[in-house]
């Protein structure tokens, strides 16, 4: 399976006590600039089976974007509360190996949980020290999902690098 990792856009500061860190969107800076990762990935010729999003609203309103940008079908989304910062990665883990091997698959979410995910799929720990930016984007081969999670790192992109390639 390819698994392609996507951080949230750019958004808006947090909020104080009290209010819904949940409700807060992408800021007119971090719209912009996931619109150019999605022509990044257009022009990158790559393209999705599936795509799972954190239903946070910072994270949904990326996925908008991309699935608009990239024509994606609508049947083909879904909001997966695994995503969520406080999701559990076994029980995402659990949903993805329900999809074939030749699957493409994009998930979009929240750190720190994108990149302990993507250290316990390469490395087999959430140990390793790996940032993944705002926008940023990653492509995981998953080779198996059990006994554990198991794959390679086969790319890690920076926003900027993507929108050096928008261009």
């Amino acid at each position: 399976m390819q698994l392609y990792i996507l951080r949230h856009g750019e958004a808006g500061k947090r909020v104080p006590n009290g209010s819904k860190d949940s409700e807060r969107p992408l800021t007119t800076t971090g719209e912009k600039e996931v619109e150019e990762i999605a022509r990044a990935l257009v022009r990158l010729d790559i393209e999705f089976d599936f795509v799972a999003t954190s239903p946070l609203k910072r994270a949904s309103q990326t996925t908008e974007l991309l699935v608009k940008s990239l024509k994606l079908k609508k049947n083909a989304v879904e909001q997966w509360n695994e995503l969520k910062p406080e999701g559990r990665r076994a029980d995402l883990y659990r949903k993805l190996s329900q999809f074939k091997q030749e699957s493409s698959i994009l998930a979009v979410g929240h750190e720190p949980y994108l990149s302990t995910m993507i250290s316990e799929i390469v490395f087999g720990s959430g140990v390793a020290r790996i940032v993944l930016k705002k926008a940023g984007l990653a492509k995981v081969t998953v080779a198996s999902f059990r006994p554990t999670i198991k794959g390679e790192l086969r790319w890690l992109l920076t926003p900027k690098y993507l929108k050096m390639v928008a261009k």
